[in-house]
């Protein structure tokens, strides 16, 4: 076990970890949540999307069909024939409006629902269909009037500026085409602009309960240091999903033109060759609906992970998600919702690092500096956790006295007498004739020869 502190990650009991989150965690945890709940992500939205798409078909078409059939007992060119196409034209064009709010009605609940499930899936909790619905009905008018007001908002900005064209184009044809380009260029901008600074609003009326004006003013300080990261993710979704689409539309397309050249190679219209386009095209319509259904998944998923991804930066909720998830798992009920607590609040995070440790690096030979601990070995403060880095720190070596003086009065001890030296005894050689020395007859002195034995 280390004594040092180490970098732990932080908690992930759902499918983010509980800290501010980057933006590749945003982009890919907003394609893998269709795992988490499968049934009410994906199989929720894609029946909505078909129910809708059937009624608007089915009602648009029966609507045109019976406007239109008149003009069969009524004579060409005549002023009546003129005032029932228009009407025609008119009732089936208003049909279709009013159909088509309401479909994107339906995929506004399919939004709150979405919204509700990656805000549980983020603490670990799966709730059915049911669960999710109860949440989302005490604010599902109130998130349905916050897109109606936006949507006519939109309508009647288009219709000011088209009647404005329409005005100056009697007047100056030219200045009207030049306004209608720049108006044009201008209009691509400011959406992403607008479409940015409010995609926060719906997730803070379903998740806070905000209220309309509310939710706008919550959007517009929550996306507040994160507009890049925020358009880049919506636009990298757009532009994937776009170029499925074509993927996808294109083979069909192929497909169902060879099959009426393979039908009818003269190019005369039978019953064949009919069944055969009809039949390619709801095929390109099922898997344009299947893409339409995941598009709305991903879109919802992705608004929600950047609203709690903002709520983190800015207010800490991170901090309330763990508190929530580790009195949950602790056996605690009827918490309240962390998504509710603390709105608002503003929290400035310190930075990861002090500043400086990294800044100058440390001089040559010298190990880098952080802090002034205290000594090891020594007890903390009363309180205060223990602290290391410290070389420990060791007694001094004893030092020997010197030897102790007499007591006065007493003479010190008289040092011993010393002792006559003997001299050394005389060796053998010199006193005893060796065996082995011999002299050669006729030499004058003798020699000394050792023997090869001794």
């Amino acid at each position: 076990m280390s004594a040092y502190p180490a970098w732990t990650p932080a908690s992930r009991p759902g499918i983010i970890p509980l800290h501010p989150l980057t933006f590749g965690t945003i982009l890919g945890r907003s394609f893998a949540a269709l795992r988490q709940n499968p049934r009410v992500l994906l199989g929720f939205a894609l029946v909505v999307q078909t129910v809708s798409y059937l009624i608007v078909l089915l009602a648009v078409g029966g609507v045109a069909i019976a406007a239109f059939s008149r003009l069969d007992t009524i004579p060409q060119g005549t002023d009546e024939f003129d005032a029932v196409v228009a009407g025609s034209t008119a009732l089936t064009i208003i049909t279709g409006f009013v159909l088509g709010l309401a479909a994107a009605a339906l995929g506004v609940i399919v939004q709150g629902i979405v919204v509700l499930e990656v805000a549980h899936a983020a603490v670990a909790e799966k709730l059915s269909l049911g669960a999710l619905w109860a949440k989302l009905k005490p604010v599902v008018w109130r998130l349905l009037g916050y897109v109606f007001l936006l949507t006519t908002a939109v309508i009647l900005l288009v219709g000011v500026i088209t009647l404005s064209i329409v005005g100056i184009w009697f007047a100056a044809p030219p200045l009207a085409v030049g306004l209608t380009v720049l108006i044009v260029l201008g209009a691509i901008p400011l959406t992403l602009w607008l479409n940015t600074k409010l995609l926060l609003a719906p997730s803070a009326i379903i998740l806070e309960h905000a209220t309309l004006l509310g939710a706008v003013g919550r959007a517009w300080t929550l996306v507040r240091g994160r507009f890049w990261a925020v358009l880049g993710i919506i636009v990298v979704i757009n532009l994937i999903f776009g170029v499925v689409a074509q993927v996808v539309s294109i083979p069909f397309s192929l497909f169902g033109a060879g099959l009426s050249t393979i039908i009818a190679p003269t190019g005369d219209a039978d019953i064949g060759s009919l069944i055969a386009v009809v039949g390619v095209s709801l095929i390109a319509q099922a898997a344009t609906l299947v893409i339409q259904a995941v598009l709305i998944v991903v879109q919802s998923t992705a608004s929600a992970l950047l609203y709690i991804d903002c709520r983190m930066r800015r207010e800490g909720l991170d901090l309330d998600l763990l508190d929530y998830v580790e009195k949950r798992d602790a056996g605690a009920t009827a918490l309240p919702d962390p998504y509710r607590e603390h709105v608002g609040r503003t929290m400035m995070r310190p930075p990861l690092m002090p500043q400086g440790v990294y800044a100058q690096p440390p001089a040559y030979g010298q190990p880098p500096a952080y802090g002034q601990p205290p000594a090891y070995g020594q007890p903390p403060a009363y309180g205060q956790p223990p602290t290391y880095g410290q070389p420990p720190t060791y007694a001094p070596a004893p030092q020997y006295a010197p030897p102790p003086t007499p007591a006065p009065g007493y003479a010190p001890p008289a040092p011993p007498a010393p002792q006559p030296q003997t001299p050394p005894a005389p060796t053998p050689d010199d006193t005893e004739p060796d065996a082995t020395r011999w002299t050669a007859p006729g030499a004058s002195a003798p020699e000394r020869r050792e023997s090869p034995w001794s």
